[in-house]
């Protein structure tokens, strides 16, 4: 498998970042300005600058205003210059984007998931998705800057999935990422579902905390964490499974191997098959319809559906402090498919338990939203992290700028 392009190095990847990064910050910018603000030399500036519109990447727009000598020149990001494909893979549905490199979706769509086809099945099925959705839109092929692929964790960059929950239980090792840059003819990327959704919120705007984390419900529960504008991602990439915490030392067995996981006891999963064994009646058409069944009789005020929703809820809430304890968080967003459709039932729990059991509520509250984006949030994130790794490639430790998503209402 080839990795992304690098960019112009390891020699010159914070300058050409930092740069890249404040021109799209700014909208428009002098060559002057971008010196002041960044500290490199003006010779430092003018190099970065050519190559980047040498590269169709910034284009000059026009002069400002003088203010007594010569006019500077402003540079603008070209947004059409490049675009991204993200992919979140799932169980129940592939949810696909197409961002442009200002980050503005130009596309999205959802297509069956994975079920149980074999794999190689499913890798031509997206390939074949993204060539009819990119030529339908007009994007140019030799645009495409690569394909950001996201799924339930632990993810590995050489085999994907290395840990399936058994519906998925045909990915395990599965490599992924070759036969996707070979189906495409893309650099691929790969990621953990949830740290995309928390990367997917950040670039979506909105978010005003130094410390938040996105809890991700979709087949499973999940956590990507953001602390001063950078991933936490741990060791190996797969930091936030919070779904797999410890709840219950005599718990339910959990597909990981532990028992008395947070997702065993409050997974969608979980809430059918505990709903079943109370003996609500459910379309029986897979975990995601029944789960939604179920949310939309609990929001009508049933009882016993609500009643298995708020036991679930309670237990998101305990891997919300769990995680807001841990890391002093400011934000929770409950984002992907599974809060898409119930978070306005788990939000008053999980706010109940913050507001009760969080260990620093003397200093500071941590307040619980509902994702905007919750439905694609991954697949977004999934853009942004080949827009971020294509075009703002930066040295180990440096710090990562995430940049903010524009809303395009193009939808395929």
């Amino acid at each position: 498998m080839s990795s992304l392009r690098p960019g112009l190095g390891a020699a010159h990847a914070s300058s050409r970042a930092a740069i890249l990064d404040l021109i799209r910050a700014a909208g428009t910018i002098s060559r002057v300005e971008l010196t002041r603000a960044t500290g490199f030399t003006a010779a430092t500036i003018s190099t970065v600058v050519r190559r980047l519109i040498d590269d169709g990447l910034v284009v000059e727009v026009g002069r400002a205003e003088s203010t007594g000598g010569k006019p500077r020149m402003l540079l603008e990001l070209d947004p059409y210059a490049r675009f991204a494909v993200g992919v979140h893979l799932d169980h129940a549905g592939i949810t696909y984007v197409i961002a442009n490199l200002g980050g503005a979706i130009v596309a999205r769509w959802r297509r069956p998931g994975a079920g149980s086809d074999d794999p190689r099945e499913v890798v031509a099925r997206i390939a074949a998705e993204i060539r009819a959705t990119v030529a339908r839109v007009g994007v140019d092929p030799a645009r495409v800057l690569g394909l950001g692929v996201v799924s339930p964790g632990p993810i590995t960059v050489s085999t994907g999935m290395t840990l399936t929950p058994p519906v998925m239980q045909a990915w395990t090792e599965f490599p992924l990422a070759a036969a996707l840059e070979d189906a495409t003819g893309l650099p691929v990327l790969l990621d953990n579902d949830a740290t995309a959704a928390a990367i997917g919120e950040y670039w979506s705007g909105g978010i005003d905390a130094s410390a938040f984390a996105a809890l991700y419900m979709g087949t499973g529960i999940g956590a990507g964490i953001i602390v001063d504008g950078t991933v936490f991602r741990g060791a190996s990439s797969n930091a936030g499974e919070v779904g797999h915490i410890c709840v219950d030392l005599d718990g339910p067995e959990c597909w990981c191997g532990s028992l008395g996981c947070v997702e065993a006891l409050a997974g969608p999963g979980a809430v059918v098959a505990a709903a079943r064994a109370e003996g609500i009646e459910l379309p029986g058409r897979g975990v995601s319809e029944d789960f939604a069944t179920l949310a939309r009789a609990a929001s009508r005020g049933e009882e016993a559906p609500l009643r298995v929703l708020q036991r679930s809820a309670r237990y998101v809430g305990v891997a919300a402090q769990t995680l807001a304890n841990v890391l002093d968080l400011e934000l929770v967003v409950l984002t992907g498919p599974a809060f898409a459709i119930a978070g306005s039932l788990y939000v008053p729990e999980v706010e109940a338990r913050l507001a009760r059991s969080f260990f620093a509520r003397g200093n500071h509250t941590v307040r619980v939203v509902i994702s905007s984006n919750a439905p694609e949030a991954a697949a977004v994130g999934a853009a942004a992290l080949v827009l971020q790794s294509e075009l703002t490639p930066r040295q180990a430790g440096m710090r990562m700028t995430l940049d903010r998503v524009a809303e395009v209402p193009t939808t395929v």
